[in-house]
């Protein structure tokens, strides 16, 4: 108990004043040590607030020069993609003018085979392989060519709008739909980058509800290199560019094509035209020299006829002579005795039944030949009608069948 109240023990002055200096140096040296953070921390804050605000500017710059070259991409791919759509729709325009030019070429086609048909039904010496007919025959191939080539064209402008594609073996996509899509997708993909880094160029230390990201710093997803990212805009672009000048040549052999084909057809036509009035002229003409002819034949039997209406009655005049001269000479042969003499009467009247007689005969010659001639003018004027209704069927056909179903034939522009 004693002990418990004890006094503690004191400390001479000396250590006083000692304990005061080294709490006054402890201070201080705190003071000046709290002194130098705090300015090391000033200058620190001064120089991060630097060092971030110019990695700021800096990115806001590399940022800015991202978002022009991401317009820039933009632009060129949207005047590839205007150059493309403009493109597809005149691909799509040709392919209409090649299918109506195509199905312009199929009447012309059925004409030609139809007059070619008509005209087999010529007959006589006028079923000819004449010029009309080996125009026809012509044309018949210059359509038929022109058929085939302009379905070529078609299929090779189809290939050009579409592609096939390897899968299913069935159409996959379109040649220029295919540039057009890669360009609506690389564009897409613009716009959304755009906007994002439109985003990001709006935002300010001061805009509100920004929050930190943890994962930020994740390298997440396919990342692609600067380089990469150009050339992959510019495949498009390339690729564009030369669907495009595709599609322009193959329009520049389009237009040729529908421009020649017009034409050959329409000078084909025109020689098969030329050939048929040449041919009905011809025709016409041979006609009516065969009718001159008929003409011709038809007076002369009627002038035969009365030649040999004219030698039978001469025939029959002469029976009344003979008859006479015959009936004297019987009467005269019952002369009794020496009466019964061969006389000068008895001579001459014997002269006169052989002049009568032979004379009869040469009219009788006369008369057969007369009708033969008659015969073989009727058998020329048969020959002559069947040739003229030859004329007439030739005509008919090539004239009213075949010439006013040509008239029908219109040739256009496509």
């Amino acid at each position: 108990m004693a002990r418990l109240l004890q006094d503690p023990p004191k400390l001479n002055p000396s250590e006083w004043y000692t304990a005061n200096n080294m709490q006054r140096a402890r201070t201080e040296s705190q003071k000046s040590r709290s002194e130098c953070m705090t300015a090391e921390s000033w200058r620190l804050v001064d120089e991060i607030e630097k060092t971030t605000q110019k990695t700021q500017n800096d990115v806001n710059k590399k940022l800015e020069q991202r978002r022009e070259e991401i317009k820039f991409w933009k632009q060129e791919l949207d005047s590839k993609l205007e150059q493309i759509v403009h493109e597809t729709e005149t691909l799509l325009t040709l392919k209409n003018r090649l299918e109506r030019a195509l199905e312009g070429c199929k009447e012309p086609l059925v004409i030609t085979q139809k007059c070619l048909l008509y005209r087999q039904r010529r007959v006589g010496i006028d079923l000819v392989h004449d010029e009309v007919e080996q125009e026809l025959v012509k044309e018949a191939e210059v359509l038929q060519g022109i058929i085939a080539l302009l379905g070529r064209t078609l299929e090779q402008t189809n290939e050009q709008i579409r592609c096939r594609g390897k899968e299913q073996n069935r159409t996959l996509i379109r040649r220029n739909r295919s540039a057009k899509y890669n360009l609506d997708m690389d564009l897409k993909d613009k716009f959304t980058a755009l906007t994002i880094d439109d985003y990001c160029a709006s935002l300010t230390n001061d805009t509100p509800y920004i929050t930190y990201a943890d994962n930020a710093m994740k390298l997440e997803g396919n990342f692609v290199s600067p380089e990469d990212w150009i050339d992959f805009s510019n495949i498009n672009v390339e690729k564009a560019d030369k669907q495009r000048n595709n599609s322009l040549a193959l329009k520049a052999l389009i237009d040729g094509i529908l421009s020649q084909t017009a034409n050959d057809m329409r000078k084909q036509c025109e020689k098969v035209n030329t050939a048929f009035r040449n041919r009905v002229k011809e025709v016409k003409d041979a006609k009516h020299k065969l009718e001159t002819l008929l003409a011709m034949v038809m007076d002369e039997t009627a002038s035969q006829e009365k030649n040999i209406a004219a030698l039978k009655k001469a025939i029959a005049d002469k029976e009344g002579p003979v008859k006479v001269a015959q009936t004297r000479l019987e009467a005269r042969n019952h002369r009794p005795n020496v009466e019964l003499c061969y006389d000068t009467v008895h001579s001459s009247l014997m002269s006169e039944v052989q002049e009568i007689t032979k004379n009869i005969q040469r009219l009788k010659d006369a008369l057969a030949q007369a009708q033969t001639e008659l015969k073989g003018l009727s058998r020329r004027q048969l020959s002559l009608e069947e040739e003229i209704k030859v004329k007439e069927n030739t005509l008919y056909i090539d004239d009213v069948l075949c010439m006013q179903m040509r008239e029908s034939v219109c040739i256009n522009n496509y």
